[in-house]
C-alpha cells in the first residue's frame, strides 16, 4: 500500500536519526519529502529518498531563524505546489546541570525546540488551511511531557510545551480538517544518543519492558501512521513510543 502516494512533507532535522528515519519511511510510502536540515547531510537523505523511486528536496534550514523557516516553505510550494504534512522533528539536547545552565544555554534549546515548532506551523499553516487539508506530527519526548531527567530542564521544559502547544492548535485548526498530533519518544538508539560506555545502553535496556532500545523506524512506523488518513480521527494526542520505559 502506498498510502501518501502524491503527498507533499516537510521534515525538519532529516539529515541522521529519527529524523532521517522519518523522512525515508514517508517517501516509501508515495510522499514527496522535503528533506530539511542545518547539515549537508540533507543531501545524502535526499539521494536515498530519489534512490527509491520517490521525490526528494535538499534544503538547508535552522529552524530558530524565521527567514530560513520562511524560505524551506517557499522552495517546498516552489517545487511541488502544496504542503500537506509537516513534521518538526529538529531538536537539541545539550546535557547541564542546572546549577550551571546559563540563559544563553535556556535560550538556546528553546529556540530550536520551541519556538523552530512555532515557526514552522507558522509557516506552513495558511496553505494548509486554504488546502483544508493537513497533517501536523510534533516530536515531544517522555522527557517533560511525562517523567523528568536530571541535566535536561530546558530540554524538558520545551518538549512538555510541545505537548501543550499541540492540544491547543489541535482545537484551533480542526475546522479546517488539520490533524495535530505529538509523539513522544523513549530511549532510541541514534548516533546522537550512543553512550560512550556499553554498561549504560545495557542498564537502559532492563528498564525497558520490551526489552530492547528503540529504533528510529519505530517512530518513524508511528508518524507515517499518524500522517496517512487511518488516523484522520486522532487529533491533539501526545502518543507515547517507549517500550514500556515509563509505565509504573
Amino acid at each position: 500500500m502506498v498510502e501518501l502516494k502524491d503527498k507533499v512533507a516537510i521534515v525538519t532535522g532529516a539529515g541522521q536519526g529519527i529524523g532521517r528515519g522519518i523522512a525515508l519511511a514517508l517517501a516509501k510510502d508515495g510522499a514527496k519529502v522535503v528533506v530539511a536540515d542545518i547539515t549537508d547531510k540533507r543531501f545524502e537523505v535526499a539521494k536515498e529518498i530519489e534512490a527509491m523511486g520517490s521525490q526528494g528536496l535538499a534544503v538547508k534550514c535552522d529552524v530558530s531563524n524565521r527567514e530560513d523557516v520562511a524560505s524551506m516553505v517557499k522552495e517546498a510550494l516552489n517545487k511541488f505546489g502544496r504542503v500537506d504534512i509537516l513534521v518538526n522533528n529538529a531538536g537539541i539536547y545539550p546535557f547541564k546541570p542546572f546549577a550551571e545552565m546559563t540563559e544563553q544555554d535556556w535560550d538556546r534549546v528553546l529556540n530550536v525546540n520551541l519556538k523552530g515548532t512555532f515557526y514552522c506551523v507558522k509557516a506552513v499553516l495558511p496553505k494548509m488551511i486554504e488546502q483544508r487539508y493537513g497533517k501536523i506530527i510534533n516530536l515531544a519526548s517522555i522527557a517533560g511531557a511525562v517523567v523528568g531527567f536530571p541535566s535536561l530542564v530546558h530540554y524538558s521544559a520545551s518538549k512538555a510545551a510541545i505537548a501543550g502547544f499541540t492540544k491547543s492548535l489541535a482545537l484551533e485548526v480542526a475546522q479546517h480538517k488539520i490533524n495535530v498530533n505529538a509523539i513522544a519518544p523513549g530511549p532510541i538508539d541514534t548516533p546522537g544518543t550512543k553512550a560512550p560506555d556499553v554498561t549504560i545502553i545495557e542498564q537502559t535496556k532492563k528498564m525497558i519492558p520490551l526489552g530492547r532500545m528503540g529504533l528510529p523506524q519505530d517512530i518513524a512506523n508511528l508518524v507515517v501512521f499518524l500522517a496517512s488518513d487511518k488516523s484522520s480521527f486522532i487529533t491533539g494526542q501526545c502518543i507515547v513510543s517507549d517500550g514500556g520505559y515509563t509505565l509504573p
